[in-house]
């Protein structure tokens, strides 16, 4: 039987963990800190738990410099659960402002509040009609999916892929088409009416495809909220891996089971002015009467409520909170004030390790996204130009090395090693070996 120090596992998730917070987890969850209870077993509404919540409250700011006008939320239902939450609270964010807008042009001329309130809704059903757009940039299978619930929601024409990797690129995923070829939905500044939001998955974890840096069209135009593209990105698998500057972004959020902790938890990064009572939640009945599909939303998706009760609406599962707070500890600790840079620096060295070798050898290893937007955190590659054969000899020959979890997705095929912040440089360089010898027959 081998020991955890010995298998090298480049799984995409759940991923590795790091072996010290794996350890403490253990001993936390048979007896937190001498309580003879559990982790698992205490209650979610108990001082112990709201320090935990606290405590990774504190953490993640500090690793991102998380400006105070945004909230952070803990969340279930994982990142697919957001590319709901996503459409419920941001398409209700659009009808409010349009709501009010509408209520203030209209309470202007002499009509009585009754019929102010009917011309309201008469202008709102004609604006959701012939306004409402959803912008999606599909550069993979998980922005696909999450545009494909959208559509599913609210109605596939208020979904505007300005982004369809596949058609510019043979049917396949793997790069990232120029800027100037998007079709986003123009706002007001450029003579449009602008969308709801623009939605991107900054690392595509099937296709090994990344946004090496915030696209430029996606840049503030001004202060006017009728010339902003709100942007939603979902870095659930590169979380935590490169400095990301959140002032760009409405919302962003990241499941915790590759870069962060064990599956159960969904972090999310809101803006606060997209929340009460900044921007109220439009009246349910007025969502019923605009017959939006999808909305109003599920109650334990929606960001008000979520933030309202500091993430403890329903009962968070705090053993899956706090490993994903320890794993945020140890990287405030072990970088200080480099923050999350400090492991920006040792995921880029490990991923030049692996496509360095990968480069070297062409004839055995063909990298399947472009150059320009490779993944540092999923690597995805065939051996031989996909040869049935020698991908079952190349997958054996890790498995006795003890390099584990090398497997593409099963939609893509081929291979995908995962190389997040917890794989330890040590075990990519044994993968890099292993890449070395397969190559040249040891």
């Amino acid at each position: 039987m081998p020991t955890r120090q010995e298998v090298s596992y480049f799984g995409a998730g759940p991923a590795p963990l790091p072996t010290p917070v794996v350890e403490a987890g253990a001993r936390a969850f048979v007896n937190y800190n001498d309580s003879g209870l559990g982790l698992g077993e205490i209650s979610h509404r108990s001082p112990a738990a709201n320090k935990i919540l606290d405590e990774a409250k504190a953490n993640l700011t500090t690793l991102l410099d998380i400006p105070d006008n945004y909230e952070i939320l803990f969340m279930q239902a994982g990142g697919s659960g957001e590319f709901s939450a996503v459409v419920h609270n941001l398409v209700a964010v659009w009808v409010e402002r349009r709501r009010r807008r509408a209520e203030a042009d209209i309470s202007k001329t002499n009509a009585e509040k009754a019929q102010v309130d009917e011309l309201v809704f008469q202008r709102l059903q004609k604006e959701v009609e012939e306004e409402l757009k959803l912008d999606y940039l599909v550069t993979g299978s998980w922005s696909l999916k999450a545009s494909q619930e959208a559509a599913r929601l609210v109605g596939a024409k208020y979904v505007n892929v300005a982004l369809d990797v596949k058609k510019a690129n043979g049917g396949k995923f793997g790069t990232i088409p120029a800027e100037e070829t998007w079709s986003l939905t123009p706002t007001k500044k450029e003579g449009g009416k602008g969308s709801a939001f623009v939605y991107f998955c900054d690392n595509e974890t099937v296709d090994g495809v990344e946004f090496q840096s915030f696209p430029k069209s996606l840049e503030a135009q001004g202060q006017d909220a009728e010339d902003e593209r709100l942007v939603v990105a979902d870095m659930s698998s590169n979380f935590l891996s490169r400095k990301v500057d959140v002032r760009k972004y409405a919302v962003i959020f990241g499941g915790a089971q590759k870069n962060i902790g064990v599956t159960g938890i969904t972090i999310a990064i809101v803006r606060k002015d997209l929340l009460p009572p900044q921007t109220a939640t439009p009246p349910a009945a007025l969502l019923h009467r605009l017959n939006i599909g999808g909305l109003p939303g599920p109650v334990v998706l929606d960001y008000a409520t979520i933030a309202k009760n500091n993430s403890l609406y329903n009962t968070l599962p705090i053993f899956n909170l706090w490993i994903a707070g320890q794993v945020m500890a140890d990287l405030v600790t072990a970088f200080g004030t480099q923050r999350v840079s400090g492991q920006e620096e040792i995921a880029d060295h490990k991923a030049k390790l692996i496509y360095d070798v990968m480069d070297k050898y062409p004839q055995v290893y063909h990298v399947v996204p472009d150059k320009s937007v490779r993944s540092r955190m999923n690597v995805c590659f065939r051996v031989h130009g996909g040869d049935e054969v020698k991908e079952k000899e190349f997958l054996a020959g890790a498995e006795k090395r003890l390099l584990q979890g090398l497997k593409g997705h099963r939609s893509v095929g081929g291979m995908r090693a995962s190389n997040y912040n917890a794989v330890p440089l040590e075990n990519a360089q044994k993968l890099v070996k292993y890449l070395e010898d397969f190559a040249t027959g040891q």
